[in-house]
């Protein structure tokens, strides 16, 4: 059925435009050098995340400083929603698209839309399967999942026994830390289980619950992001353990809770620089630049 809209969309297009093959004035990109009444289309994962919510506050501050204005929406964690989003976005004019996906595969459909219409997308820490993505502004992923698995291998040794609490699945997130992780887990460590919490704190506390009744021998947990880890704290107190928990962010939860002794670490992210890096390279691909494929935001470990 989205097919078959896609299709009457573009046939539309064809005759609202003489049938000619060019997109609509408004769906082109600006023109070099002019950034006069652009309008940036934001669409985030999810507002119920306090990391997602400093990434749009880094888009926004910093679209602001460039006289530019922010469409933002909120997929609440749903991938078709995300896609009627972008839809939306792209019928309100938008001349670039910023877009942090739920779900890497699902989005390359409207991904690919918007690629066909002439404008140009910006992925912000999490990739899209496929489509033209100018550029992808993300921490380094990869590494990010090799220094959670050090540092647990430097405080406790090899052959520790280690829970691994994964996002959502399909997310290139979700992919890049586990493969990191697992690059050096699967040689100096035991991962007895792993599990999706979905990035999600109530699933991270429900997972580890769960978790924890048949691993009982667990030495330490790895979760993909903060939100999932304190929802796995949560868990580990009730069961009076102590269990070392690393997440995944630097969120503010998150270094309040290490401050107190209660979370371990954390690989933090700064995602309000990412935030600010997307628009900065929006505005470039606007102005006719050429920009990075990858623009990485560095990465620290964060401990009491």
């Amino acid at each position: 059925m989205k097919k078959v809209t896609l299709v009457l969309i573009s046939l539309m297009l064809v005759l609202m435009t003489g049938c000619s093959l060019e997109p609509p004035g408004w769906a082109k990109p600006k023109a070099a050098g002019s950034l006069k009444d652009a309008k940036i289309g934001l669409s985030i994962s999810t507002l119920n995340n306090p990391f997602f919510v400093s990434l749009k506050d880094g888009v926004v501050s910093e679209a602001a400083k460039q006289g530019i204005k922010v469409i933002v929406v909120d997929a609440q964690n749903d991938s078709a929603k995300q896609s009627n989003d972008v839809d939306d976005l792209i019928q309100q004019g938008v001349n670039a698209l910023l877009i942090n996906p739920t779900d890497s595969a699902s989005i390359s459909t409207v991904v690919q839309s918007a690629n066909n219409l002439g404008i140009p997308v910006i992925t912000l820490d999490r990739s899209a399967d496929k489509g033209d993505i100018k550029a992808l502004v993300a921490s380094d992923n990869i590494k990010g999942g090799k220094m959670a698995a050090q540092y647990i291998v430097d405080q406790l040794g090899k052959n520790a026994k280690v829970i691994e609490l994964e996002g959502v699945p399909g997310a290139s997130a979700t992919r890049e830390r586990g493969k990191g992780f697992h690059e050096i887990a699967d040689q100096q460590l035991k991962v007895i289980a792993k599990q999706a919490a979905d990035f999600d704190r109530t699933k991270g506390l429900n997972v580890m619950e769960n978790l924890l009744q048949g691993n009982p021998d667990v030495q330490a947990v790895f979760a993909h992001n903060d939100e999932m880890a304190l929802g796995a704290i949560e868990a580990i107190q009730s069961s009076g353990k102590d269990i070392p928990v690393i997440g995944f962010d630097g969120n503010k939860d998150a270094l309040d809770s290490i401050k107190a002794g209660k979370l371990t670490a954390t690989i933090a992210q700064q995602p309000e620089l990412i935030g600010q890096l997307a628009v900065k390279a929006a505005k470039d691909v606007l102005q006719g630049k050429k920009v990075e494929k990858s623009i990485p935001a560095p990465l620290k470990l964060v401990t009491k």
